[in-house]
Order: C-alpha cells, then sequence, then structure tokens
C-alpha cells in the first residue's frame, strides 16, 4: 500500500501562500512587508484555481508565490527594520524621560540602511538597468518639483533635484536627446543612451498643494530605491563617459539662480587634462605679457605725426568703399539639415542631433526657461536669458550675435530687426521634426499650428493630419510618417494629366478607325 499524500501539500496550494501566512513566516508588520516587497520587486499574484490556492477556501485574500517568500526571509533588511524599531522606542523612552543626554546619543547612533545590494540583485547588467529606469525618471522628477512638506522629506528632495540635473546634463553632453512633446500631464522627453530608449514626463513648474489622499509613505519607498538606482546609472554613465562624478557646483551660480549653467562638468580624459593645464598656462603667460606691454607703453609718450593724422581722415572713406564694394551676402538662417547626398547616415545623424549649432536664443521672462533651456542645449544651440528669470545669462537681450528670441507675449515693448521672435512650439516643433521648420507659421500673435505627438506611428491608411503632411514634407524630416503622399494639387494635377492623356490617345485612335473606312469605301467605288 503507497503512502497516502496529505490534502494541499502539493500543487497550487504549494506553489502559492497568502499574505497573512507570509507575514507569520517572516514575523514582520503589514507596513514593513509592503516595504520589503517594494524594494525586493516582488509583487501579488493571481493563481488559476483561487480555492485550491487557498486550501479550499474562498475567501479574498492576496497571494505570492512560495519561493519569494523564501527569498524574502534570507534578506538583511529585515534585521535593520527590527534594529529601527528598536532605536525608535528606546528614543520614545528617553525622551519620556526626559533624559536628553541619552537621547542624543541615541540619535547619534541612529541605524541606517543602504540599498546598494538590491540594485546589483535587482540588475547584473547595466543595460537591464537602463532598460527599467523609465519609471525610476518619472518619479525623481516628481519629487524635483514638490515643496517641502510634513509627508515629503526635504533632504530627498534635495537629493532629486541633485541627480535629475546631473542626467539632464549627461543628455546635453551626448546630444541624446530625441522627441520632446507637451502635453496636459507634463512634458514628455524621449533619449537614445546606449541603445536603449528613455521615456519620462516632467511636471509643469506650477504652484503645487501636496494631496493629503495620496499614500507618500509607500511612494517614498518607490523614491528611496529609485534613488539608489539613477545614482548607479549616473556614476556609470559619466564614468565611461571619461566625465568627473560628480560635477562640480558652482555655488555663486547656484545661489544665482542659473539653473543647468550651474554645474561643471570635467573631462578625465589625459588630453583634455593635458590641454586644459596647456590653456591656464597660456592665458597666464599672456596676461602677464600684456600687463608688462601695457606698463611699457604707459612710460613712453605717444608722438602723433601728420602721416597718422592724414590715414585717420581718410580712414572712413575707404571703410565706406570697402563696404559699397563686397555684395551683400547674409548667412542664411534655416539651412536644410542633411540635404547634401554626399554626407554619410552617422554624419547626418550628427548634424540632426546639432540642430541648432549655427542659432543663438533669448528666452524672455514669461517663456518656461526650464525645459527650453535644456532642449536647446541638447541640440548644440546656445542661449540667454532675462534677468528676471535668474543669473550667470552669457548673453544680453541687445546682443547682436542672438538670431532668434522665443516670447510669448503677442505685443513687444521694443523689437531688434537682425533677429527672428517666435513662440516656444516653434523649437519642440522642430526637434520632433528634426529640421528647422519655417517661422512665418510660429511668430508671436500669429495663431499656431497644431502641436502633433512624435510618439504616435501613421500606418497607410490611417488618418494623417494636415500638420503631419507638412512635417513629412519639410526638407530633411524622417520619421514615422513614412509611405504616406500628402493630399496636395500636385497629386491631384498628375492625375488629371494623365487623364487628359488617356483622353487625347481614345480620340486618335477613333480619328484613325474613321479614316480606315474611308478608304475602304473608296476602293470599293473605284471597282
Amino acid at each position: 500500500m503507497g503512502k497516502i499524500k496529505k490534502k494541499f501539500s502539493e500543487g497550487a496550494s504549494k506553489t502559492y501562500t497568502t499574505r497573512n501566512r507570509a507575514l507569520k513566516k517572516l514575523q514582520v508588520t503589514l507596513v514593513d512587508f509592503r516595504r520589503l516587497c517594494i524594494l525586493k520587486g516582488v509583487y501579488p499574484v493571481e493563481p488559476r484555481s483561487r480555492k485550491k490556492a487557498n486550501k479550499g477556501s474562498t475567501e479574498p485574500t492576496t497571494f505570492y508565490y512560495s519561493k519569494d517568500i523564501q527569498l524574502l526571509m534570507s534578506e538583511p533588511l529585515i534585521n535593520k527594520f527590527r534594529d529601527h524599531k528598536v532605536f525608535l522606542r528606546r528614543l520614545k523612552n528617553a525622551l519620556g524621560k526626559r533624559d536628553l543626554t541619552r537621547a542624543k546619543s541615541l540619535e547619534k547612533n541612529r541605524p541606517d540602511y543602504t540599498l546598494d545590494h538590491l540594485v546589483i540583485e535587482r540588475y547584473p547588467t547595466f543595460v537591464e538597468a537602463l532598460r527599467d529606469l523609465d519609471d525610476a525618471l518619472c518619479m525623481v522628477f516628481l519629487f524635483a518639483t514638490m515643496p517641502v512638506a510634513d509627508t515629503v522629506d526635504s533632504k530627498a528632495v534635495e537629493e532629486c533635484r541633485r541627480l535629475s540635473t546631473e542626467f539632464m546634463h549627461y543628455v546635453i553632453h551626448t546630444h541624446s536627446l530625441r522627441k520632446v512633446f507637451l502635453s496636459i500631464k507634463g512634458i514628455y522627453y524621449q533619449a537614445e543612451l546606449q541603445g536603449q530608449t528613455l521615456t519620462w514626463v516632467v511636471p509643469y513648474q506650477f504652484s503645487q498643494n501636496v494631496p493629503r489622499e495620496v499614500d507618500f509613505q509607500v511612494m517614498s519607498t518607490f523614491l528611496q530605491f529609485y534613488r539608489t538606482l539613477l545614482g548607479f546609472v549616473n556614476y556609470r554613465l559619466y564614468t565611461t563617459s571619461n566625465l568627473a562624478y560628480p560635477p562640480k557646483v558652482d555655488k555663486a551660480m547656484e545661489d544665482n539662480a542659473a539653473g543647468l549653467g550651474s554645474l561643471r562638468i570635467e573631462s578625465k580624459r589625459v588630453e583634455d587634462l593635458i590641454k586644459n593645464a596647456q590653456a591656464a598656462t597660456d592665458d597666464s603667460a599672456m596676461v602677464e605679457d600684456n600687463e608688462a606691454t601695457e606698463a611699457t607703453e604707459a612710460e613712453k609718450p605717444v608722438e602723433i605725426t601728420t602721416e597718422m593724422k592724414a590715414r585717420l581722415n581718410t580712414l572712413g572713406s575707404k571703410i565706406k568703399s570697402i563696404v559699397a564694394a563686397t555684395p551683400a551676402t547674409a548667412a542664411p538662417l534655416y539651412d536644410a539639415v542633411g540635404s547634401s547626398a554626399d554626407i554619410d547616415d552617422d554624419e547626418t545623424v550628427q548634424l540632426k542631433n546639432m540642430l541648432f549649432g549655427k542659432q543663438v536664443f533669448f528666452l524672455s521672462r514669461e517663456v518656461p526657461r526650464y525645459s527650453l533651456e535644456f532642449i536647446i542645449r541638447a541640440f548644440g544651440g546656445r542661449l540667454g536669458w532675462d534677468t528676471s528669470s535668474g543669473g550667470g545669462s552669457p548673453y544680453a537681450e541687445n546682443d547682436s550675435a542672438i538670431t532668434i528670441q522665443i516670447a510669448d507675449r503677442p505685443t513687444q515693448g521694443h523689437q531688434f530687426l537682425d533677429r527672428k521672435y517666435v513662440q516656444p512650439q516653434w523649437v519642440y516643433d522642430c526637434i520632433n521634426a528634426r529640421c528647422l521648420l519655417n517661422v512665418d507659421d510660429y511668430l508671436v500673435g500669429q495663431p499656431l499650428p497644431a502641436h502633433l505627438s512624435p510618439f504616435v506611428e501613421y500606418a497607410e491608411g490611417d488618418y494623417v493630419p494636415e500638420a503631419a503632411t507638412k512635417m513629412a514634407a519639410a526638407a530633411g524630416f524622417e520619421g514615422e510618417v513614412t509611405n504616406l503622399q500628402p493630399e496636395d494639387r500636385d497629386s491631384s494635377s498628375e492625375d488629371e494629366d494623365e487623364g487628359q492623356e488617356n483622353v487625347e490617345g481614345e480620340s486618335a485612335d477613333e480619328d484613325e478607325a474613321e479614316s480606315d473606312d474611308e478608304d475602304d469605301e473608296d476602293a470599293k467605288v473605284e471597282k
């Protein structure tokens, strides 16, 4: 006679376990169990038969894999959570007895833990960490704009701001930004890092009210892990590009609200270090030489001869003659990027990544500088901004090098004739179209065209908006709008021409047939 098997000793009841059984097995509270599952990446599952998995019971409950719970038993964070509870109990007793010396000593020896081993455990390779970075970026950028409140830690907000700024600087340095979209929820960005596509959303920088109905304890647990993960990723990205990490922060620029310009990225390459040292020595030598020459020239008296006076008098007429002889050829503001057939694919991609390389922008005080500064610098552009938006602007408003000024007011107090005044949407549409669009549709005060999402892929036969066909027909555009012909006059005119040719061909055949019939009748009459 075989051994009698106990009921529910194998099958679904052994593969799955309930949450209450997991709490008894781990000997932790529900709050600590949730934190542990979030940090370890253990999630509930849905068995095929809830009755078999729950040993014949039909009560509503949450199920987990038994192997996941067995893995949690060897996690060292459980002991850290228990030590923290003991610390809080001792601190509460010391404060209740008004033993301040003991309370201070306990505060100095506060137990702390790190999540470095969890990042290495969950992401064995760097590519896997990049592939799962979308949620981390969204969470970190969200808390970077959060106000400090009772439910939000100020240290966490500062660390999120630092990590997000470091990541944006790396995207600017490598020109990895690909798509941008303005939505109601926020600004969507898409970048390509080491062959992996990352998409995240950044909220608008408006004054926010922290909602009370949101469980920030769960969100802070996710944020704690995401901060550690993004720190690892930033370090790896900077070091693989031979950049010093963490980048240095200019305190004066940061206090003056310089934004992204407050960070200084330094290269660790030997060639770059030698060049920087040589440049520093050359600058110091030039300064010393200039000071010496100025001192010697100041000692010598300057004698103005009659020949020098005559040359100075004729200088104005010579300049006018030279200006009249040279043709007035101004550099084109909008070049067709990637239009040459001789440029290779890699070079065209590099040129499109430097879309604003020849442009100098100026941001008015009413436009979102935090977003425009990031995307313009990511595509090789240079920019300045109004003093009311922050200090440290490399260009003043009256600088002659500025080619485009971005404004969002219908009327301007004063305008410069040597630059174009456009609305902020022009920059975003140019990035999505991968070429410099015509500014006539984006002038200040003009109704703007539709801002389409670059993440939508159109298949053949789908409805394509008119703005998408215009972008597809723009010079140098390479996007998802492919194998589609815009419905314009050219295609209709071609169809009309083909119809006219067919009609003319049919009439010519009829004339030839009639002439043949007449010849046959004449031949019969002669016979």
